[in-house]
């Protein structure tokens, strides 16, 4: 009795268990099994990801894996992982890549993380106000709640992608890289996207239907999922914000808001919230879809989408790639 009463009070054991003793976890929803997919190739994940996962999810009282996601064999690695299903599901990888798992895991599926590991990282940023994905790991597992996410689909007969922050469809789609590197300060990086994207404006105006209604023209469409909207208050639809300069120096003018402030106090945009979504045009058009640049065909639908997944993250999102 006296040697255990003497371990138990021996100020070294002490420390030790105090070095071990695990953080806290949310209390607002039980995360016993966790599992983390991690693209070491992804834009800003680096091949020591892995191991700073693990070694930062082994603070907490949970059963977590990471899984290193390997050429040729994604689709089976993602789809293993939904099996599984976890209490949640971290994403450390590009925003298609965590796009396509949020969409594949569903509002049944199991709650997904997507942690800021691509380029323009919008949906993480949009949920935990961080581009540090290790910050934003840390507040879904100490403060995250379970929280419906709502957000778009487009398909143009070839493909269908589903958004939950923004898809610009139109020339001014080109306006995005320079939008991300006004944020991050190189200045003249963002002069020389916006110049380009000037010089395709009026390359070929869309026509579009809002809700079956009659068809208009504008020179891009832009569409904003309730998370991120600064005008939309409830998930009642998507924000639809029309551009329509009328020359070429409102189209600079217009590019210059789209960079540098807010773009909706232009008098060549409109904006109204909607469900449906028809857009056509002569040609191929280009979009950014969730940061993702891509080429639709020259029809495409979009449809909203009230229960798209659920996400893990502090209630309210932290919305800091607000739009």
């Amino acid at each position: 009795m006296s040697d255990t009463t003497a371990t138990v009070s021996d100020p070294a054991v002490a420390s030790s268990d105090a070095a071990v003793e695990s953080r806290v976890l949310t209390p607002h929803v039980a995360l016993s099994r966790v599992i983390m997919l991690v693209n070491p190739l992804s834009g800003s994940v680096g091949p020591r990801a892995a191991a700073e996962a693990e070694a930062i999810l082994s603070q907490y009282a949970c059963d977590a894996s990471v899984v290193s996601l390997e050429g040729g064999q994604f689709d089976q690695q993602i789809q293993a992982a939904l099996d599984a299903k976890p209490d949640v599901l971290f994403v450390l990888a590009g925003d298609g890549t965590a796009g396509s798992i949020a969409s594949r895991a569903g509002p049944d599926g199991p709650l997904v993380a997507p942690l800021p590991g691509g380029t323009m990282n919008m949906l993480p940023r949009a949920l935990y106000g961080t581009a540090d994905w290790k910050q934003a790991l840390q507040r879904a597992l100490e403060e995250g709640e379970p929280q419906c996410v709502a957000g778009g689909e487009v398909t143009d007969g070839e493909v269908t992608q589903a958004f939950y922050c923004a898809a610009i469809l139109g020339s001014p789609a080109l306006w995005a890289p320079a939008r991300e590197a006004m944020r991050t300060g190189k200045l003249k990086l963002a002069w020389l996207y916006a110049r380009r994207a000037f010089k395709r404006a009026f390359s070929g105006r869309l026509r579009f239907s809002l809700d079956n209604r009659p068809e208009r023209r504008a020179e891009a469409l832009v569409l904003i999922s309730p998370m991120i909207s600064r005008v939309m208050e409830e998930n009642t639809g998507l924000e639809a914000a029309a551009m329509n300069p009328s020359d070429a120096m409102e189209a600079f003018r217009l590019a210059a808001h789209a960079v540098m402030d807010d773009w909706r106090q232009d008098p060549a945009v409109t904006t109204r919230a909607t469900q449906k979504v028809a857009i056509r045009a002569r040609s191929r058009i280009p979009a950014v879809i969730d940061g993702e640049p891509v080429h639709l065909r020259h029809e495409a639908k979009v449809r909203f989408i009230r229960k798209a997944f659920q996400a893990l993250a502090p209630i309210p999102p932290a919305a800091e790639d607000a739009v």
